[in-house]
């Protein structure tokens, strides 16, 4: 039995500001650990058994392609990526894993999980899957049921039934799905020990989903069917039709189908089976949640980073660069970062997100970008900027090249600190050595490629009337942009 990893790695995190931006979300972030949320969901599959897992695939908007192929790169874990031209909830997206997964003729387990969870118990997890992948073979559509320890009001809810399929009677039908219930609801649903917290974890034949969804959103398999029949392979992305997966629906896994298969008669869906799983889960949604799966001191303090705490309790305080300094302070979030600087109380950490709202309406960087921005290429960190100039600090991976461009308003001085430049500045193509300095006057059409085999790093600094990013002309560019 083949189980094809499925990573849903869509969300934006906007309650985990100002470490989490629009354009550089939760997922891709090392929060718990030196992986990344998504590079832990994928390595807690390690071990799982040989021969019965297929590469990973993942399905994520097409802003973070490079990103996230990097991040597998670097685990060694080279899979499919997926690119959703628009976002259209989880529904669509697994009906597009769900295509390329039978694209070979195959017709595995599809092992569906938010790129964005933290799941502390591996062993715990994988002995779940395994259990879930042997159901979910002969037809079922399971999901699992995080044991539920409080009243949670951040969650939705799985009510279980009747036992499934014999065994040890772990697997139960599922009764019903609930949304997010007030405190009092909350407080019945733990005290009537049939109901656990909705984890968006599925597993599922690709067949028995296309099938599943045909029957309950018609819509939304003829949308993506349509926008896979349209689309087309770029090396290790597979992008769909644009405009066909524009017109599609958007709807969630359990509103398009979990729901409808709880309540459904007659055979004429696939069971729906909760698979109980008790690991160490947290969606991880807000700074309060981070809190509760960090390590923390005597205390309940949590500090990572350059951090000094005086008299405080359970605080968590994060520093990505300068000192943060806490006296005093009880249930506090302090997150410092090199543009933003959050202080909440860890009972208002949902609220995070009207902070996000406001940046938006007010039309300011920080509710979508770092100011250390990730490329292809490398990345850049604006370091300093002014009324008519912009320092940059650049980092070009061995062999990254950036586009051939010219600018309209600027003109650019470059310094390599280390490693060394290839330049193309108009006819001329030359190399700038470390303490060597180049200048593209404005207009000028240029490109900066890394020709080595260590990370070139240099200094630019921009001068002229308008330094936005859109001040870009490309005329070529090896990465498809």
């Amino acid at each position: 039995m083949l189980i094809q990893p499925v990573v849903l790695s869509g969300g934006s995190g906007t309650r985990l500001w100002p470490l989490s931006r629009e354009k550089y979300p939760k997922q891709l972030l090392p929060l718990i650990g030196a992986d990344s949320l998504l590079q832990a969901t994928v390595r807690r599959l390690e071990g799982l058994g040989a021969g019965e897992l297929a590469p990973p695939m993942v399905v994520c908007n097409e802003e973070y392609r490079f990103v996230i192929a990097e991040q597998l790169r670097l685990m060694g874990q080279p899979g499919t990526i997926v690119l959703e031209p628009t976002g259209r909830n989880t529904a669509p997206a697994l009906t597009l894993a769900a295509l390329a997964a039978r694209r070979d003729g195959t017709d595995p387990v599809l092992l569906v999980m938010p790129a964005d969870h933290v799941i502390l118990d591996t062993a715990a997890f994988q002995a779940v899957v395994r259990q879930g992948a042997a159901l979910a073979a002969e037809g079922a559509v399971v999901t699992f049921g995080i044991t539920a320890d409080t009243p949670e009001t951040g969650y939705g809810y799985i009510q279980s039934g009747a036992a499934f399929g014999g065994g040890d009677g772990s697997a139960k039908l599922i009764a019903r799905f609930v949304e997010k219930p007030d405190l009092a609801t909350a407080q019945s649903y733990l005290d009537a020990g049939t109901y656990a917290w909705n984890s968006g974890l599925f597993m599922v034949r690709a067949s028995v989903w296309l099938a599943a969804i045909g029957a309950c959103r018609q819509d939304i398999l003829e949308a993506c069917q349509t926008a896979w029949d349209a689309g087309k392979t770029d090396g290790e992305f597979v992008r769909v039709g644009k405009e066909a997966f524009g017109t599609c629906p958007s709807d969630s896994i359990d509103y398009a189908v979990m729901e409808r298969i709880a309540s459904a008669d007659g055979g004429k869906l696939p069971p729906g089976v909760v698979i109980g799983l008790s690991a160490g889960w947290s969606d991880v949604g807000a700074w309060d949640a981070l809190w509760q799966v960090l390590p923390k001191d005597d205390a309940g303090n949590v500090a990572q980073g350059d951090v000094l705490l005086q008299d405080c309790t359970n605080t968590l305080a994060l520093s990505e660069g300068r000192l943060i300094a806490c006296v005093g302070v009880e249930n506090m979030v302090v997150v410092e970062t090199a543009d933003a600087i959050l202080v909440a109380h860890k009972d208002k950490t949902q609220d995070v997100k009207k902070i996000v709202d406001q940046l938006k309406k007010n039309k300011r960087s920080e509710g979508q970008l770092h100011r250390k921005v990730f490329r292809p290429w490398g990345w850049y960190d604006s370091v300093d900027h002014g009324a008519r100039f912009q320092v940059k600090r650049i980092v070009v991976k061995p062999g990254g090249t950036l586009s051939l461009q010219m600018h309209h308003h600027r003109a650019e001085h470059w310094i390599v600190v280390s490693g060394t430049a290839k330049v193309t500045r108009g006819e001329e193509t030359y190399l700038v050595s470390e303490n060597e300095s180049t200048y593209i006057p404005l207009g000028t059409t240029h490109r900066l490629e890394n020709p080595g085999r260590v990370p070139l790093e240099m200094i630019e600094v921009q001068s002229g009337s308008y330094l936005g990013e859109d001040d870009i002309v490309r005329f070529e560019d090896v990465y498809g942009r």
